[in-house]
């Protein structure tokens, strides 16, 4: 499995009709892919605690998707070995009236992980480009009527850019993915949801009305990805029709953005050896 054939290169212009829903490349069996989760899983929790040690970097991974594409259980199954002490988990909802009283960056600064851990996103700034632009909510946003024009889309791309940028020069690495799920399959899935007790309380009435809108988010999302996929905050395009490879997936890219990093943990100056020295000639001399 290559993680770059789901890569939207900088400066592209995807189709995601262009974009399997079910591929698997090379994985044969849900078995062997679990199999290898569970590898990767264990490389993830090495790679956490150097990251957490070294306490240079922060990771940032944005989950984005139409409904029922499997963010949640994304998150669930590929974070699971991880330290929750290091790992902070937001899930960014419809804005309070705090939140549209600020620019819509501030609840996303606020919730930022800090240096040596991991922040995930399920959802994120990126519904200001989405949700608002397909629902037209700018109406709510108490802009002032001259900023809400035809190229406001276009400046809130240039300014998530420039905020990502910033993030990137500032040592948080950012990854973007875009769980692309089937209209078939989410049907299959919300049918799932209602007949089964358990899963009730994951539909929602709404969930309906917002599969009219289909062509539009995707649309939404093709503009999107196009103009906010750059080297320093990538996006990757990932079939999600496949729970168990979608969880692959992503686990493979994280694994391999840790290790780029070349983290180490960190090297003891010749006055901490000594202090560690001291410290234990004490302990030795302690009586049982």
């Amino acid at each position: 499995m290559k993680t770059s054939d789901y890569l939207v290169k900088a400066n592209s212009k995807i189709k995601l009709s262009a974009y399997s829903t079910n591929n698997t490349s090379d994985i044969k069996s849900k078995d062997d892919a679990k199999e290898l989760l569970k590898e990767n899983i264990d490389k993830m929790t090495g790679l956490q605690d150097k990251l957490y040690a070294s306490n240079k970097y922060s990771l940032l991974i944005i989950f984005q998707a139409m409904d029922a594409a499997g963010k949640d259980s994304t998150i669930k199954h590929v974070m699971s070995g991880l330290n929750p002490q290091g790992t902070q988990v937001y899930s960014f909802k419809q804005p309070s009236k705090e939140e549209l009283d600020h620019g819509y960056l501030w609840r996303i600064n606020k919730a930022l992980p800090e240096r040596g851990r991991i922040g995930i996103f399920n959802r994120s700034h990126y519904e200001e480009v989405l949700v608002v632009r397909v629902h037209n909510l700018l109406k709510f946003q108490q802009l002032p009527s001259e900023l809400v024009d035809d190229k406001i889309w276009q400046r809130r791309y240039e300014q998530i850019n420039d905020f990502e940028k910033y993030l990137h020069e500032n040592g948080t690495i950012v990854l973007k993915f875009f769980l692309n799920v089937s209209k078939d399959e989410q049907k299959k899935r919300f049918l799932k949801r209602i007949e089964d007790p358990a899963k009730h309380w994951k539909f929602s009435a709404d969930d309906i009305n917002e599969r009219k809108y289909w062509n539009e988010y995707h649309k939404a999302y093709e503009d999107a990805i196009n103009a906010t996929s750059k080297d320093f905050a990538p996006w990757y395009i990932i079939p999600a029709d496949k729970k168990w490879f979608t969880r692959l997936v992503v686990s493979e890219i994280i694994v391999e953005t840790l290790e780029k990093l070349k983290l180490e943990y960190p090297k003891p100056s010749d006055d901490w050896v000594t202090e560690l020295n001291k410290s234990r000639e004490i302990l030795l001399k302690e009586k049982e």
